[in-house]
């Protein structure tokens, strides 16, 4: 599996880099139509997404409104298999509790470690590189990390290096350290001065983990265990640099060429091959708590807040969320027909995510499908998105 991974280039980046942490290019145009949505339509919207030859596997999708709480799911969260001429295993809906990995959405975790510690008063917004992390790269030292979060730092990205699937492919199931990582591109300059464009990098959130280990003096899974995991409660959420899943988990899948489909859950350690930037295990149930309580501020003060939600028009997630997109630090607005919703999508080998709630944290949607989308069906899972951004809204 991993030696094919690292030949392909079909979702669109060179070497192993398109399968494990790409962006999705897509435009983002307005959604039509102004009618309300009903739980019913958004059960047919995602039956007929897994129906799809380039579909997933499974779905599922946990809408919040205020206390309410309802869960769709389409398909399977393990595929049915023919070993041994032995009869197929049982297939069985996804479930809320189940682990996934959650790719980007990890970069909004982050985020609200490096926020807490801003609040705090251990790190600024206008904190460099060169003042925490003197050992990068002196062309690097400019960046702040209000530039990280926002992704207009110009640091180059280590997923599109050449040498990052190499070191993949040798040991697939047990990281480097992050710094490692950054090693890839510290002989490269900055894209950009910083500040002066965005570009997506998953580079700027390695970085982030990196300044909120220097400030809270303790390592960053450590961090988050203690400022997001246990305020929230969260007993299915993790980040740790081996390939296994916690059980039980919603397995992942690459789909082949004969429409057949493999599962890679378990191929590659991301917890330390993506560490901060994409790294963490976490269930639909955990993801839906998480959501409103980091949009709606409940992680950290209302100056960082303030900053947090100062919008870049243009900029897009990776994937695309719905509607119109634009960035904020650590966090991405999606304008729909139906209202702004606020949060963080993610691509990664096996699982495509989407994270949103409205500004009050109150209403809040995590979409979760159970393969890495190819470009084909973006523009469907987008709408099925939008349906279910519009039933959290009442709209």
């Amino acid at each position: 599996m991993i030696a094919r991974l690292l030949k392909t280039t079909a979702l669109g980046q060179a070497a192993v880099a398109g399968a494990l942490l790409t962006t999705i290019a897509s435009g983002t145009p307005a959604e039509a139509g102004r009618a309300a949505v009903t739980p019913r339509q958004l059960q047919q919207a995602l039956d007929r997404l897994v129906i799809r030859p380039d579909g997933p596997p499974g779905a599922i999708v946990v809408v919040r409104r205020g206390g309410k709480r309802q869960v769709f799911t389409a398909g399977t969260a393990t595929v049915c298999a023919v070993r041994g001429g032995l009869p197929c295993r049982t297939y069985r809906r996804p479930r809320a509790g189940d682990a996934m990995r959650i790719a980007s959405v990890s970069k909004t975790f982050s985020g609200a470690a490096a926020l807490a510690l801003v609040t705090d008063g251990a790190l600024s917004l206008d904190d460099t590189i060169g003042t925490v992390l003197p050992d990068l790269p002196a062309g690097w030292h400019p960046v702040t990390l209000r530039n990280l979060l926002n992704h207009t730092s110009g640091l180059p990205d280590f997923a599109k290096s050449p040498n990052f699937g190499p070191t993949i492919s040798a040991s697939p199931h047990r990281a480097p350290p992050p710094r490692v990582l950054l090693s890839f591109v510290e002989d490269q300059r900055l894209a950009f001065a910083p500040g002066t464009a965005y570009a997506y990098s998953n580079s700027d959130n390695i970085v982030v983990g990196l300044m909120v280990e220097k400030a809270a003096g303790k390592p960053y899974a450590k961090v988050l265990k203690q400022r997001v995991y246990r305020p929230l409660k969260l007993k299915r959420t993790e980040l740790k640099n081996r390939a296994a899943m916690p059980r039980p988990y919603m397995h992942g899948y690459s789909i082949e060429d004969d429409g057949s489909y493999d599962d890679v859950s378990t191929d590659i350690a991301f917890g330390g091959y993506a560490w901060a930037s994409g790294g963490i295990v976490a269930s639909p149930s955990d993801l839906s708590k998480y959501v409103g309580a980091y949009v709606g501020g409940d992680l950290f003060g209302k100056q960082a807040r303030k900053a947090q939600f100062r919008f870049r028009g243009g900029d897009t997630s990776s994937p695309p969320g719905p509607g119109r997109n634009a960035a904020g630090l650590a966090l991405f607005r999606y304008k729909t027909r139906c209202g702004s919703v606020y949060g963080h999508t993610g691509s990664i080998l096996g699982y495509t995510q989407l994270i949103a709630a409205s500004r009050d944290g109150r209403r809040s949607v995590t979409f979760s499908i159970n393969t890495q989308a190819a470009a084909s069906l973006i523009p469907a899972l987008r709408r099925s998105q939008v349906k279910a951004v519009c039933l959290a809204l009442g709209k």
